[in-house]
């Protein structure tokens, strides 16, 4: 195994310069396990409480063995996931989620730790319009090379929850034509 990813029974390993590539991986990761461990992150897992005379959920945990079938199912979809979580991030990263009971927590701070609260991820979505709109090919740059770069931008506003416009990419790529170099 390298550093560009792991093995197909493990995750892509999360450092500090590849969140990007790293979510996209670990998602898919996920969900090739099994649907359940992919919605454990998606939806929080809840520890099966005992229920009063009512049938009211109380606030008093269930013991393990009187989970039904269905909280077994549920805790084990939440247990693979933080398994590929914990085993998809570097030693600095782990001690950010390594408390972490719950998949889903794990996840979220992971994804504010690199993606930022929304004041952060407003700042990073200027960033990328700028170095969007400033992106030039390189007189002894290649083709492919221009164009990787405009899908890495694309893909890093994809992440960000915002997209860039099919016109505006296709813009981009007019400028090659404009210019001669197809």
């Amino acid at each position: 195994m390298d550093n560009e990813g792991g093995f197909v029974n493990s995750p892509p390993l999360l450092d500090d310069s590849n969140y990007d590539y790293w979510k996209s991986g670990i998602s898919t990761f996920l969900k090739s396990i099994d649907s359940k461990t992919w919605k454990a992150v998606l939806k929080r897992w809840e520890y099966p409480v005992t229920l009063d005379a009512d049938g009211n959920k109380t606030d008093v945990l269930k013991p393990e063995e009187e989970w039904i079938a269905a909280e077994d199912e549920l805790a084990l979809g939440n247990s693979k996931a933080l398994n590929a979580l914990f085993n998809g991030v570097d030693k600095n990263m782990s001690r950010l989620i390594k408390q972490c009971i719950v998949a889903k927590d794990a996840w979220e701070i992971l994804k504010t730790a690199h993606e930022g609260t929304t004041k952060v991820k407003s700042a990073k979505i200027q960033l990328l319009t700028t170095k969007f709109e400033n992106l030039k090919m390189l007189e002894d740059g290649s083709i492919q090379d221009y164009h990787l770069n405009i899908l890495d931008i694309a893909n890093s506003f994809k992440y960000l929850g915002e997209k860039i416009s099919d016109e505006n990419l296709l813009e981009k790529f007019s400028d090659l034509y404009l210019r001669g170099l197809t």
